[in-house]
């Protein structure tokens, strides 16, 4: 394909029906079947250093009667946005909220032992502030709200609207840059292998155009949800006691899409996940759940030719690995590219081995199904520190792209709040030069210099001659100058049967649960 063709943006992504939630109100202001926005421009930003100083500037600009609206999985109130002392996450919303800015907040209130503390403590200081935060706990139970938004509407200049969907949440580790040196405030829960300071790969899409609606109507759909913040009696009561908000306040009216943006050649579909919570507890805009993740991510690979491209945090399981499976088995020359974390993150038996008996699982498959057109890679920085990939990243034949929360596994597909950003250009261009950057940025090489992978067979040739480089440099004991590049080479994990028995239930339960209703587990369909 040359960067002068098209694409039919309706062949590749879903219609209203194709969703499978027709309680939603997300797809009203579009016409027909048609379940997307068309006239916008997206850019993705790389590295949580780079969105947060966009975000930054973007919400100090805001003035009176302006709206800010988020979702977070974490946040932490004291991660400096810049680096500097007053780009605090609660300084900046705060004076945002004392400037006339309507501030509104919905934060996983989370489990005890995740981040539950850290998630009140936001919600608490924002209250003090004047904003309103929620802690949000109508999930399912094991599950999360793992959505990551930002939106930000000028009352006076809708030209200037954008929102930002993907990966990174308001909080610790998240501001690392192209050096992968870490984040200076870093998480303590990692994985020894990742250090003090964890190097953390990761994405935004920031979006300009009339899909700045879209993502408002995902925020407003949850806020105005009637249902309790929590229907557990006790955490209800305690945040109660500790003078949680518990009671949203009406949201003004939605104002009118933004205008296209000129030029804008990006054509932007939102997936999500929502469980279905059973027993008369469902979302009244996702009765039984959506999983439109599942379905638009199973549709896109269906259509794969070439090169299908990820970075995820997980990619795990018979699920995952079905969809890629078939992919390859039908077309010959599929090649699968991905791009995850070298070690789970998570330390301990109970967290390390069932991660990687789902990673073995996903693996495993593609593997068996095409053994040299899978490849699955880990990345290092400069002083051999493993990179933890949080990234949700998918590029399919140049033509169709995601950027969000959502994982390659069944928990994101079925069981946890999560939220997609696809982009299909008719110029051409976005998959490809998305693809490219991250290209070089893996291979240390300048953007300019990656013609080699222009063409999906010279990626993939590029990264296996990179990554094979690196490894034999490690395995010869680290001899002479380090070659080029971060990409390490990984086979699917050796577990033993009986670890193998033994992880079996902690992730089936734990780590990789089913979030969908009996009649679609039975059929095994989303």
């Amino acid at each position: 394909m040359t960067a002068q063709e098209t694409h039919d943006a309706g062949e590749w992504l879903l219609g209203k029906q194709e969703r499978g939630n027709p309680r939603t109100t997300l797809d009203d202001p579009h016409p027909g079947d048609q379940a997307w926005s068309e006239g916008n421009l997206v850019r993705p930003l790389i590295h949580g250093s780079t969105y947060f100083a966009e975000l930054y500037e973007r919400i100090e600009a805001t003035r009176e009667g302006d709206l800010l609206f988020f979702t977070d999985w974490q946040g932490d109130a004291d991660e400096r946005l810049t680096g500097e002392p007053g780009s605090e996450v609660v300084e900046v919303l705060g004076r945002a909220d004392e400037r006339g800015v309507d501030v509104r907040g919905l934060v996983w209130r989370s489990h005890l032992g995740f981040t539950a503390s850290e998630n009140r403590l936001l919600g608490k200081a924002l209250q003090k502030r004047g904003a309103e935060a929620l802690l949000d706990m109508r999930i399912r139970m094991g599950g999360s709200h793992h959505q990551k938004l930002v939106v930000i509407r000028h009352r006076d200049d809708p030209t200037r609207d954008v929102a930002y969907v993907g990966g990174i949440d308001l909080c610790h580790s998240r501001r690392d840059d192209i050096g992968h040196g870490g984040d200076q405030q870093a998480l303590t829960s990692m994985a020894d292998e990742y250090g003090d300071t964890p190097p953390w790969h990761d994405a935004m899409a920031a979006i300009s155009g009339p899909a700045v609606h879209d993502v408002e109507t995902v925020f407003r759909e949850r806020w105005e949800d009637p249902t309790r913040l929590s229907r557990n009696p006790i955490l209800f009561t305690k945040d109660r006691l500790l003078g949680m908000d518990m009671s949203p306040d009406p949201l003004p009216p939605q104002a009118p899409p933004p205008p296209p943006v000129d030029g804008g050649t990006h054509t932007v579909q939102l997936l999500r996940t929502y469980p279905n919570l059973r027993h008369g507890r469902d979302y009244p805009f996702a009765r039984g759940g959506e999983r439109s993740v599942a379905r638009g991510y199973t549709k896109a690979v269906r259509k794969a030719r070439r090169l299908i491209y990820v970075e995820d945090q997980y990619l795990w399981g018979h699920h995952v690995g079905d969809v890629f499976t078939q992919a390859l088995r039908d077309q010959p020359d599929l090649h699968i590219i991905a791009v995850v974390p070298i070690y789970p993150d998570l330390p301990g038996a109970l967290g390390r081995v069932p991660e990687q008996l789902g990673r073995r699982r996903a693996m495993l498959e593609m593997m068996r199904a095409a053994p040299d057109r899978v490849a699955v890679y880990g990345l290092e920085n400069a002083t051999g520190t493993p990179i933890y990939v949080h990234a949700k990243v998918c590029l399919i034949d140049d033509t169709w792209s995601s950027i969000g929360s959502d994982n390659f596994n069944r928990r994101s597909w079925t069981h946890d709040s999560e939220l997609s950003a696809i982009v299909v250009d008719s110029a051409g261009d976005y998959a490809r030069s998305l693809r490219l950057t991250l290209a070089a940025e893996h291979l240390d090489r300048d953007p300019a210099e990656v013609d080699d992978c222009f063409d999906p067979e010279g990626m993939y040739a590029a990264f296996q001659d990179s990554a094979a480089r690196l490894d034999e440099w490690h395995a010869g004991g680290r001899v002479g100058p380090r070659p080029p590049g971060r990409l390490r080479r990984l086979a699917p994990p050796e577990l033993g049967l009986v670890a193998r028995t033994l992880a079996l239930p902690a992730y089936l339960v734990l780590h990789d649960p089913d979030g969908r209703p009996g009649p679609l587990r039975k059929r095994d369909e989303f």
